[in-house]
């Protein structure tokens, strides 16, 4: 009898496994598949097959975990009910022509790690409602429209580990919560129409690998603070309106030498401040 019921648990268990994904769940994806021109995409789903052989779905038991359609021709709106895909983890549309704005209902997606919508032609503000994902450790939204500031509440962000958002035309100030975020690793906000002063806050950002502050409208004086960022190996901050003095350390670890944009528009050097062994000073 023991033997039988071990049996029969083995077989449920294996039902189990083999089971599809839900109808809504995959009710979703055939809505995504139509939106987005699914009969033009370089890898088209046969709708006629087990959700599991699709192109760029991954699935853990019956649960969808990720879609990753980078560079698959997706052209259409950005589809709202794929903030219904509750256990996805990893969403990525790198490379495509997803136009419309990312709707607020993002936010339900708590257990997303990965949001890569980079390289499309969305547009609008960034909503704020991104802030809510505590979980996400890579956020890309680079090459697209976006316009208005970033959330100033996106230091809620505590496990974001890269934040590449450039060549959008987002506005305003960095918000001081963002230099709260100390697993930050990489941070791309060049080529945007960012303003204000650099914070000597940006010390904070003791993990921070890669700095991109390229081509704005940020002004002041440049933080020394910035040397204490240890594990920085890839800097840029040049084409701004920084002004003032620059250490020897920074100039060589900027890819410009530090190039800025004066008030008549013509592009400079900042002056190096020549007593290399000076002690780290502040703005302030």
């Amino acid at each position: 009898m023991k033997n039988i019921f071990t049996l029969f648990l083995s077989v449920l268990a294996s039902c189990s496994m083999m089971a599809g994904v839900s109808p809504s769940d995959k009710a979703i994806l055939l809505n995504l598949y139509k939106s987005t021109n699914g009969q033009n995409w370089i890898n088209k789903w046969n709708i006629g097959a087990p959700v599991a052989t699709w192109y760029g779905v991954k699935l853990d038991g019956d649960k969808i975990i990720a879609l990753d359609l980078q560079d698959n021709n997706l052209v259409g709106e950005f589809p709202s009910d794929i903030a219904r895909l509750l256990d996805l983890q990893e969403l990525n549309f790198h490379k495509n022509a997803i136009c419309g704005k990312i709707p607020s209902s993002i936010k339900d997606l708590k257990n997303l790690k990965v949001l890569d919508l980079s390289f499309n032609k969305l547009s609008g503000s960034i909503p704020a409602e991104i802030c809510e994902i505590e979980g996400l450790k890579n956020l890309e939204l680079y090459m697209n429209g976006f316009t208005g500031e970033l959330p100033l509440e996106i230091g809620k962000l505590k496990n974001l580990e890269a934040l590449v958002i450039f060549n959008n035309q987002i506005e305003g100030k960095i918000p001081t919560s963002l230099y709260t975020i100390e697993t930050l690793k990489t941070l791309l906000l060049n080529s945007n129409k960012f303003t204000g002063r650099l914070s000597i806050e940006v010390a904070n950002l003791t993990n921070l690998e890669n700095l991109s502050l390229f081509e704005n409208n940020l002004e002041g004086q440049v933080p020394f603070d910035l040397e204490k960022l240890n594990n920085l190996k890839e800097m840029n901050i040049s084409y701004n309106q920084f002004s003032g003095l620059t250490s020897r350390r920074l100039a060589l670890l900027d890819t410009l030498n530090m190039t800025m944009v004066n008030d008549r528009g013509v592009a400079v050097l900042l002056d190096v401040a020549m007593d290399y062994e000076r002690p780290l000073v502040s703005e302030d």
